[in-house]
């Protein structure tokens, strides 16, 4: 392939990718085929986030014949949103381009991302379309967790969003300067304000293998969300606090004017009233001290200062 062309815009396709050996040679000939016919300079940046079933050897196989094609692999398992952030980092284009390599993000929708941006759009973001595939318990969860973070984070996250878009320098610009180590980049994203615009999608079948974002992995992502976004747990348990402390007030008082007016008959201690009052405080309590331990524990792995990922090799350094 020839070296990139002077003034010629270039496109950096961010693909993330693990244990994908099934899917990842027809997914690069779907996405070369749209590529090929566009008169862009086109760059691949795959980033193997520590797959084990032989991703990496089919990816070194197309990087030998396609010099546009670029791996970066990471020393170890570190997460989708990690990988996406490597590749992000590596990114020297006018435009970049985040898809998946299992085919559900369409390659059709690569020119129309690019005439958005042309258009004057810094962030074009895709939005799936659900239908009836999905299983119901992915759809419930997915509704629920984007209800629950734009009600209590500062930022409207769109219900749908995938990490299928397309940004302009200046927005890819604005992600990489920030550098949290718990990161939810759908969040980061519509949290900088840029102009965007949302482009909707019927999302295909896998082309093979099964998805690799287990449900604990799904529920690390909805609590990096929450934690990362919103002081709203903290609020909450502040917020119960107050309503006890009301309610024993409103007690206190009762129980004065049964005393005032000679009604100490009917002041005889209850016990299992007072048991119940006291497990649910306590109940509340402890879910207020979880809460601020979770923030504490995310804040020691923030001043710790380790990096988002660590890279092991990179093709283009075999070939230069």
């Amino acid at each position: 392939m020839s070296p990139r062309r002077k003034n010629k815009l270039q496109i950096d396709l961010v693909i993330p990718v693990y244990n994908e050996a099934e899917a990842i040679d027809q997914t690069y000939a779907d996405v070369r085929q749209v590529v090929d016919a566009l008169p862009y300079d086109f760059r691949f940046i795959y980033v193997d986030d520590g797959s084990s079933d032989g991703t990496a050897d089919s990816l070194r196989a197309i990087c030998a014949n396609d010099q546009r094609v670029t791996l970066l692999q990471l020393s170890r398992n570190f997460g989708h949103q990690a990988a996406l952030t490597a590749g992000m980092d590596a990114s020297q284009g006018d435009i970049m381009i985040s898809m998946d390599a299992d085919g559900q993000h369409p390659p059709a929708l690569i020119p129309k991302m690019i005439d958005l941006i042309q258009q004057g759009y810094d962030i074009v973001q895709g939005q799936r379309i659900e239908d009836d595939r999905a299983a119901s318990f992915k759809k419930v969860t997915s509704n629920f967790f984007y209800w629950l973070i734009n009600r209590i984070s500062g930022t409207q996250v769109l219900q749908g969003a995938a990490d299928f878009r397309a940004l302009s320098r200046n927005a890819l610009n604005g992600v990489r300067s920030m550098q949290e180590y718990h990161r939810f980049l759908r969040g980061m994203i519509s949290w900088m304000g840029y102009n965007s615009v949302i482009l909707p999608y019927h999302e295909p079948e896998r082309i093979a293998g099964i998805s690799k974002y287990s449900l604990g992995k799904m529920v690390r992502l909805a609590s990096d969300a929450i934690f990362s976004f919103s002081l709203a747990p903290l609020y909450i348990g502040l917020s119960a606090g107050f309503v006890f402390f009301i309610l024993a007030g409103i007690q206190l008082v009762y129980v004065l004017s049964l005393w005032i007016t000679g009604n100490t008959q009917q002041v005889e201690p209850g016990w299992s009233s007072l048991m119940g009052v006291m497990l649910i405080a306590s109940g509340i309590i402890m879910i207020l001290l979880g809460f601020i331990g979770v923030y504490v524990g995310y804040i020691f792995q923030e001043v710790k200062r380790r990096p988002i990922y660590l890279i092991k090799g990179k093709t283009s350094d075999v070939r230069e």
